[in-house]
């Protein structure tokens, strides 16, 4: 099932989306997509809504070099155990919705990567049993700013603009992410060629080591890392991100 959030005639609402491209229906879901979804019975055609965020979670827990290329790529070793941040809720945008750079920050980059929806209240989930907690997958886009994280060290202020986590286009329930090709393009150029395989800390073991540091609440997502490649971003360019097996998430670069 392809989960989605969108903003439709009547108001925003989850929903599952059925077929492709011009032949592709939206069915709204009564309340939440968790568990056994209830339909309301109301449908429209894709082209007739807009897509947002697909999930709004509680917080977004991002893994650093987690792709041995990409840390090697600044120098950087890859850490024995998972490499932990936090970015807020306010930073997750939907498709197509910009990614606004603020003036006077320096560089800025994009970072594809494949994310992990929780889909139930979990805490110690053992990595054979991390599948039955998670709801499904979808796009991602860590964006950085890049001189902050440097000069900071921590990389709260430098990972956490309003904006910085576009998620979607929607989620995928049913796909086996283990081994699926993440590409990132600006402007049309291919920038990130990667695959999930090449994962340090594999998708279980981020789950159990995650749910053992904190509670993860129903939608709390996991960004699980980013093959190398990263790099800046400017205002009036656009950002392409496609795991195959899930979609595109396509966002607008904007100054403030």
């Amino acid at each position: 099932m392809r989960l989605a959030r969108i903003a439709h005639p009547g108001g925003v609402a989850f929903a599952s989306i059925e077929g492709d491209g011009d032949d592709a229906q939206v069915l709204e879901i009564a309340e939440h997509p968790f568990g056994n979804p209830n339909f309301t019975g109301k449908r429209w055609p894709l082209a007739d809504v807009r897509l947002l965020a697909p999930i709004l979670p509680s917080k977004v827990i991002a893994v650093g070099r987690n792709y041995a290329k990409h840390a090697a790529e600044f120098g950087n070793e890859v850490p024995a155990d998972p490499m932990l941040f936090i970015k807020p809720s306010t930073t997750v945008i939907g498709p197509n919705a910009p990614i606004r750079r603020p003036d006077g920050i320096g560089r800025v980059d994009f970072e594809g990567e494949l994310a992990i929806v929780i889909g139930q209240p979990v805490k110690n989930v053992p990595a054979a049993r991390a599948a039955s907690v998670i709801l499904g997958y979808t796009v991602a886009n860590d964006v950085s700013a890049r001189d902050l994280q440097k000069a900071d060290g921590q990389w709260g202020r430098a990972k956490g603009f309003d904006t910085f986590c576009p998620l979607g286009p929607w989620i995928e329930t049913s796909i086996d992410a283990t081994d699926l090709a993440l590409r990132s393009e600006v402007d049309g150029v291919l920038k990130q060629d990667g695959r999930t395989s090449d994962l340090v800390h594999k998708i279980p073991e981020l789950v159990e080591f995650v749910s053992g540091v904190m509670t993860l609440l129903p939608g709390d997502v996991i960004l699980t890392g980013t093959p190398e490649g990263v790099g800046p971003i400017e205002d009036g360019q656009s950002v392409s991100i496609t795991i195959d097996g899930i979609g595109t998430l396509t966002n607008p670069v904007q100054a403030v």
